[in-house]
This record gives structure tokens, sequence and C-alpha cells, in this order.
């Protein structure tokens, strides 16, 4: 039995295994936290399983966790989306108080097609989820790290990585399952590795905040935070939320989504650290995106031996083994409106009550 958060260590479920909810997020109903995400159970870099199904735990502390099986299962079916070796990431999960509906987005690379969401729905959390929406690019756009913020009035908005042409942001219509008006774009013309994606959006004493890492697959980098004035208003950076941490690597992880826990207002910060045996000193990391930044920017120089580092870095997210990836959850605190993320080796709701 676990009595508080242990960031950067394996956390295993009542069975004593890993906890497979990758990319994931939490939900909370009728007193019970649900911790769902990918499962990489499979995923060791050596075979063509990307995601094995949508996971789902159960926990009433955050602390300790029951496995509850597949929210999504994978599929046996080859030609199904939902088979393991199609690229399913990041699922979310909203519940819309105007229909009653829950509604799940998926992200797919597909090998063979452009990225595009699968939209399901479901009439408990718990399931079952029909796909209703598959091969969706809202506006025709490919799609990439996402998140889904809902407003006070339960008004849904969407916010992805449009992969090198930057976040974009757009409302959702009235049942959350398509989009309406016009969108907005923010981080336009950034290049490898300094694009966006890992996106993640919380409100906090009506702000409203943007987290995004830099575009370097699995490997990890430095976060942004920024301030959005509305959903679809301007864009104020506000600059690095990983604070006292040297390697500039948010603390040797992506984060994946902001939770706000119901029971004490904590926010928690989720984030996935991909490769754990993967570590980062500050020359290295300012090496590693000083040599990546200048294979595509006249203005970054690298020498010969930076560039041959980029070979032992292993930005081929395929040939990564995520079934040991771990997660690192931490309490974000406010300085101002400057949200701050600081490194703890364990910590308790009650200590950041």
């Amino acid at each position: 039995m676990n009595n508080c958060i242990y960031p950067g260590q394996i956390l295993l479920d009542n069975n004593n295994k890993r906890v497979q909810a990758h990319g994931g997020s939490l939900f909370f109903e009728n007193g019970i936290y649900y911790f769902y995400g990918e499962n990489k159970e499979f995923t060791t870099g050596k075979n063509k399983i990307w995601t094995a199904g949508v996971k789902y735990y159960s926990s009433t502390d955050l602390y300790n966790w029951k496995d509850e099986g597949f929210l999504i299962e994978p599929s046996e079916d080859k030609n199904s989306i939902l088979h393991p070796s199609h690229c399913l990431d990041r699922p979310h999960i909203v519940k819309n108080n105007k229909t009653g509906k829950y509604v799940c987005y998926l992200k797919f690379s597909h090998p063979k097609k452009e990225s595009f969401f699968v939209v399901l729905v479901a009439d408990r959390f718990i399931g079952p989820y029909s796909i209703v929406k598959n091969e969706y690019r809202p506006f025709n756009l490919l799609v990439g790290d996402f998140d889904i913020y809902i407003d006070k009035n339960n008004d849904a908005y969407l916010y992805f990585s449009n992969m090198k042409d930057g976040i974009v942001a757009m409302k959702l219509s009235d049942d959350y399952l398509d989009v309406v008006g016009e969108y907005k774009r923010y981080y336009v013309g950034l290049n490898f590795p300094f694009a966006r994606e890992g996106v993640a959006v919380f409100e906090h004493d009506n702000k409203l905040y943007m987290i995004t890492s830099g575009m370097t697959g699995y490997v990890p980098n430095q976060s942004k935070i920024a301030l959005l004035k509305s959903p679809l208003g301007e864009l104020v950076e506000l600059g690095d939320p990983a604070i006292d941490d040297p390697t500039n690597t948010t603390f040797h992880s992506q984060i994946s989504t902001v939770f706000k826990d119901p029971k004490t207002g904590t926010y928690i910060s989720l984030a996935d650290r991909w490769i754990p045996s993967l570590k980062f000193t500050p020359k290295k990391s300012e090496r590693m995106i000083r040599a990546a930044a200048s294979t595509n920017d006249k203005n970054y120089k690298a020498n010969i031996f930076e560039l041959a580092t980029l070979g032992f870095i292993p930005f081929n997210c395929a040939k990564v083994n995520t079934s040991v990836a771990d997660y690192v959850w931490l309490p974000i605190n406010f300085d101002g409106e400057f949200p701050q993320i600081r490194w703890l080796d364990s910590w308790t709701l009650e200590e950041e009550k």
C-alpha cells in the first residue's frame, strides 16, 4: 500500500504489475478516481505493437490503483483501427453535461495514412464505447498531441498539434462530436526540435493556461507554458514551468495533462518518463538541442562530434521500449499568475492542500 505519490518510480497496480496508462488522464466520478491511457505492456520496440488498447485503473486516494481492465479493447482484426499495430495515442474522455454522453477522442498516426482522430461515445465512463467517427480531421488538418478544455458553460474546445504548423484551437459543437466556427493557430513557423506538441490546457483562478513540449518524440525536452486570454484568444508566453531543472527536460518527462483534484483543489501535472534509462546532464541536453536544431536551422551550429551524438539518441519512437515507461506526477503551485512545477521525491495531497 502506498501512502504518497513517488514521481519517476515504478507504479504498480493491485496485481503487482506495472500500471499501463500512458499519455494518460485522470477522471473523477462518484468518489472514484480513474486513471486511463495507452496500454504499452507489449510495446518493446522490437515488434509492431504500438498500443494494445486503452486500460483504466480505479483508486480512492490517487496512491493505490486497481486494474479494471480495458476501457477500449484492442482488436485482433488487422483491418480494425483498434488493432495494436495502429498508432493509438493520448486518449481523452470528457463528459458532456448537455447530452449526458461520455465522449472519447483518440489520436492515430496510421502507418499508411495521414494522422487523424477517432471519436467514440458511451453512456457511462466505463463504457462500452462505440466509434461514431473514424479518420476525422477537423478542417482537414493533420492531428497530433491534443487536449480538450471544457469551460463553466460546458462549452468544449479542442487543442492539438498540427505537426510543424503550430498548435490549433477550435470550439466543439454542443455534442462534442464536431467543430464549429473558425480555428486559431499558435506557435506557427517552428521547426524540429522547437515545434510544439504535448498539449495540456487547464484553468486556474479564471485564467487559462496551455503547456506544450518541444517536438523530440519520446526524448524529453523543455516545456513551455503560456497564458490564453480566452479559449481562442491571444497567447502570452510565460516561460518554463519546471523550476530548478538544470537539464531543461521537464524532469526527464513529457506532460500529458493537468488534473485538478476535486477533493483538495491540488493541481497535478501528469507526465510520462517514456525512456527511464535516458538521462541528461545540462551539457548533454544543450548539445542535443543544438545538434538537432542545426539540421534545419542555419542559426544553430553544431560540430561533427555533437551531430554524431544524435545517432545515440532514440528519436525513432517505434524503436523504443515503452513497456517500462514510468510516470512523473508533480503538484503545480502558483506564483501570482505563473504556474510552477518543482521536483519532489515524494508528496501527498494533504501536503499540497
